[in-house]
């Protein structure tokens, strides 16, 4: 009942709605930043953690083992790389504290990162993008969850080369769940999509290894891929690995000028751009594209 009354009021006050989304995606961009950063340190923190009770275990019985501190999204406290310098509150608010404090520590004066506000500005204007092409929907909060996530293993694959299963999993679950109720496509495509979203790229790789003997991805792709066609059917995968191919293409020129060589590249990232454009647009472009041959 509550949420059938605020989508009426969203319905009714379409500029008041999309300045909630608007609001909503700095904050939640601001949650992603944190999340971006932290996660895959909590990762390394248990993986080391789990290693050192296993040689205890094996080697050294009588020892008592170390364990490495632990970190989660709230604990420790925000602080500055530099000075380690507490993050107040009102310095912590999505946008406006970068741009008040000029991108500079309040203590120390060192440069904060601009990646911070870029990643809380894309979020608000993909939430916003969303909203614009779903409206005050059920289909909308759900593609803004699915937007979220995605700009979320966007930041960590670029970082680390990783795709957490700890968000790709819920996200493929999320999407067979949300299609049992056929908002996007129906159940049955929901489950192809799945399963052929990972097929795809697991016979790549084990084409690309049998050749060339290396492992040209991870299995963090073929999860993504997966998820990607839970929520979306196996209709938008043919589109989704073309984008993919075509966002490397572009974004690859780019870094090899800033990247060393034979640095590994993520593709992670470019399937979850693929995956959101598909989200919104998909439909539209596969018509249209289908339509120039008519």
């Amino acid at each position: 009942m509550l949420l059938q009354e605020s989508i009426s009021v969203m319905i009714a006050t379409p500029w008041l709605a999309a300045t909630l989304v608007a609001f909503l995606g700095l904050c939640v961009g601001s949650f992603l930043n944190v999340l971006i950063y932290r996660l895959p340190r909590m990762m390394e923190s248990e993986w080391r953690t789990d290693c050192s009770i296993l040689l205890h275990d094996q080697l050294n019985p009588n020892r008592v083992p170390y364990v490495y501190e632990s970190i989660t999204l709230s604990k420790p406290a925000s602080r500055c790389s530099s000075c380690a310098h507490k993050i107040r509150w009102y310095e912590n608010i999505p946008l406006l504290s970068w741009i008040a404090l000029r991108g500079r520590c309040s203590s120390c004066g060192d440069l904060i990162g601009v990646r911070y506000p870029v990643v809380e500005l894309l979020t608000m204007l993909a939430s916003i993008a969303v909203f614009l092409v779903f409206g005050p929907t059920a289909k909308m909060l759900c593609a803004l969850g699915l937007t979220w996530a995605l700009i979320a293993l966007t930041g960590i694959d670029f970082d680390t080369q990783l795709l957490p299963d700890r968000i790709t999993l819920p996200l493929a679950a999320a999407g067979l769940f949300v299609n049992a109720h056929s908002l996007f496509v129906s159940p049955t495509e929901a489950i192809w999509g799945y399963v052929i979203g990972f097929l795809v790229l697991w016979v790549v790789y084990i084409l690309f290894k049998i050749i060339t003997g290396k492992e040209g991805m991870g299995y963090g792709d073929f999860k993504l891929l997966a998820a990607l066609g839970a929520w979306l059917g196996p209709m938008q995968l043919p589109l989704i690995i073309l984008l993919s191919s075509f966002v490397g293409a572009i974004i690859g020129i780019v870094l090899l000028k800033v990247r060393q060589e034979n640095q590994p590249f993520a593709f992670g990232p470019y399937i979850a751009i693929a995956g959101w454009i598909s989200l919104l647009w998909g439909p539209a472009l596969v018509t249209t594209y289908l339509g120039m041959y008519h």
